[in-house]
């Protein structure tokens, strides 16, 4: 398995488009952490960033050899309202945006039945470019709980389109997210984000990584190591307001579970 740090790091908390750091910051925190990758986000790069700009961060990451993990391409997919799916209508650019990136995965949304004929037009012609089309495991999406992500996978029947799994959203749901929900994802499995929550009374507290109480990371890894995944692991967010702090320690803990 290998480490990506997401740019969610560095949004400003409650916010998907605000950020508290350059990518150039951020880019020189992941690399000399040891991450392997950087998942990108419109935070700092999307499909409404001038192409020299994403040219000179494509260079960057070069430069500190790291790849691009993952790609979400606008605002609307990671803040999950009703104009998630609109990037489906027109998948194009979001594309155009991973092969400038030189990343083979984007995160897609779905929130209803009649997106699943668009998210099989936009995986077909993702399939062209040889790039992978996926959706996280979500609250207030068509991800909500294990058996239906399942069968919205089987039923738009794409080999390039997948599952982001992320326990907390999971729980969140109600669902587990243990070594029988890892078998049942498997096949499908693309990427695996974490973040950490634990029920609180009165909602959900954010808790960093390595914080008991909250999702059952070793659990996680048991059951990662038995479905043999080999992909991508990425530290999503963190309630440190302290980027760099937040990184290293979600960094050193990963590692260690790794092995």
């Amino acid at each position: 398995m290998k480490l990506s740090l997401s740019v969610r790091v560095a949004e400003v908390p409650g916010s998907k488009e605000e950020t508290v750091m350059r990518i150039e910051q951020l880019v020189g925190i992941a690399a000399q952490t040891g991450y392997e990758a950087v998942c990108m986000r419109a935070s700092q790069i999307g499909i409404q960033t001038p192409l020299e700009e994403i040219t000179g961060v494509r260079q960057l990451l070069k430069s500190r050899s790291l790849q691009v993990s993952m790609v979400t391409g606008d605002f609307p997919i990671p803040i999950n309202d009703h104009r998630g799916p609109d990037a489906l209508r027109n998948i194009t650019p979001y594309l155009d945006l991973a092969d400038m990136l030189e990343t083979d995965l984007i995160r897609i949304a779905m929130k209803k039945e009649e997106d699943i004929v668009w998210v099989r037009r936009s995986a077909d012609e993702a399939a062209e470019r040889r790039i992978r089309v996926a959706h996280q495991s979500h609250t207030k999406s068509l991800f909500e709980t294990v058996e239906g992500s399942v069968n919205v996978i089987e039923v738009v029947a794409r080999p390039n389109f997948g599952l982001i799994y992320e326990p907390s959203n999971l729980m969140m749901c109600g669902q587990t997210y243990g070594l029988e929900t890892l078998k049942r994802f498997a096949l499908y499995l693309f990427n695996v984000y974490f973040q950490n929550y634990r029920p609180d009374g009165t909602g959900y507290r954010q808790l960093r990584l390595q914080d008991k109480g909250g999702i059952n990371f070793d659990q996680i890894f048991e059951g990662l190591d038995q479905i043999g995944y080999r992909g991508y692991v990425t530290v999503h967010d963190s309630p440190l307001a302290d980027t760099e702090r937040a990184a290293i320690q979600s960094y050193n803990y990963l590692k260690q579970l790794i092995g």
